[in-house]
């Protein structure tokens, strides 16, 4: 194994089409062309006024999410919150979570140790 990866998030497979997610944004999982077992990291890129179409929870795995352009808001667990550049929101396991992207769009990557299947997603979680 090597000491290291180096790659470019520009050539990590775009999974939001594969998931009917297209009109979200970009859905980017690095995990494995990193080589990493465990930790993730996912680059998003949100269409301006589009949020994730559900929320989700981690049984084990916290994370984290750093913005690094745009804004929008997020939901976790009753707290719907605003967020910019350069903020960083913490989420434990167990809390239900989902974001949303203001009118300019937003990017941010989110990070955090790997569990194989911890994920579970709630369709229609955030509705308002």
């Amino acid at each position: 194994m090597s000491e290291y990866t180096k790659i470019n998030l520009s050539d990590v497979t775009d999974l939001a089409p594969q998931f009917g997610m297209q009109a979200m944004g970009e859905a980017r999982f690095a995990r494995q062309q990193l080589g990493a077992e465990k930790i993730g990291l996912t680059y998003y890129r949100m269409n301006g006024g589009n949020r994730v179409g559900f929320g989700h929870t981690h049984s084990e795995v916290e994370e984290a999410y750093v913005v690094l352009s745009g804004s929008g808001r997020f939901k976790v667990q009753d707290d719907i919150f605003g967020v910019v550049p350069r903020d960083v929101v913490y989420v434990a396991p167990n809390a239900i979570r989902a974001w949303e992207a203001g009118e300019e769009g937003m990017e941010l990557l989110a990070f955090g140790g790997h569990a194989e299947g911890d994920a579970e997603m709630t369709q229609g979680w955030w509705t308002d």
